[in-house]
């Protein structure tokens, strides 16, 4: 299959696109099965196309569209392309009916191909491309005021027969990497740990929270031990520094733009990529 054919279908708040030279030259030279417990957008998987992959997000809705895309591209592209073509002179007015009409599909837990074409069109059409929830674990981001189009169709198809081969689930972190083991690789692009440490936002309202990064971090070290290449990504931070620091990790530093903060003077950052081999 042509590489070209396939990219990330949604835009996703840490995507990792801009780091993938870094990632791919620090990627172990040969590793038996891939696994990636955060896919989000999933930049690296799509670069990569590791076979005999696992990939796993604890938000449902945007598993279910990595699922109706492996199983029923065409549907999902006729439903996307509907919402497209069918949008009204007030594109804001659609947008925020749409979002209310997605919502109550959440609510009712209604993970179906229309939920995937409502989840990817809100994707391009709110603001910044973030994943936000409030309390109730309702989509809250407001309208960018963009008429574009949502899929491009070549590409969609392009996923759609690469996740043929990929084992596709929606939970915990922990339980995506029950199988790995000693040759195995781990790809661990997990929430961002706050700049600010007093700020803990998640996009789910699950929430990811420190005690979730510090049992990540044990899940790290138990990865290690079982004999697997691991590599995470997160912001360089003090709590990821004192998580993975003095434990022989290696960590490279290196510096972002980070396109969803909205002060432009914020933009630039800095994130490490810690890896145990």
């Amino acid at each position: 299959m042509s590489v070209s054919t396939v990219s990330p279908f949604v835009k996703w708040a840490g995507g990792k696109r801009q780091l993938l030279p870094r990632i791919k030259e620090k990627m172990p030279e040969k590793y038996n099965n891939y696994f990636e417990p955060f896919v989000g957008g999933g930049a690296v998987l799509f670069e990569l196309l590791p076979s005999n992959a696992l990939i796993n997000d604890i938000n449902r809705a945007l598993i279910n569209a990595y699922r109706q895309i492996c199983d029923a591209p065409e549907e999902f592209i006729n439903a996307v392309n509907k919402l497209d073509t069918e949008m009204w002179e007030d594109g804001k007015k659609y947008y925020y009916s749409l979002r209310e009409h997605y919502n109550d599909k959440l609510m009712k837990a209604e993970y179906d191909v229309e939920l995937a074409a409502l989840f990817v069109f809100i994707n391009k059409h709110c603001f910044n491309g973030l994943y936000r929830v409030n309390g109730k674990g309702l989509f809250n981001v407001p309208y960018n005021n963009s008429r574009k189009i949502s899929v491009d169709e070549k590409i969609i198809m392009g996923i759609s027969k690469y996740l043929q081969g990929v084992n596709i689930i929606d939970g915990d972190f922990e339980e995506a990497c029950h199988e790995a083991k000693k040759g195995d690789f781990v790809f661990i692009d997990s929430p961002y740990a706050p700049l600010n440490p007093t700020s803990f936002e998640s996009y789910t309202k699950e929430g990811f929270d420190i005690e979730s990064h510090k049992r990540l971090a044990n899940l790290y070290d138990e990865l290690t031990d079982r004999g697997c290449y691991c590599m995470l990504t997160n912001h360089n931070t003090e709590l990821i520094n004192t998580l993975y620091g003095n434990k022989g990790y290696k960590i490279d530093v290196v510096s972002v733009k980070r396109m969803i903060n909205s002060d432009a003077t914020n933009r630039v950052g800095e994130e490490v990529i810690i890896c145990n081999y």
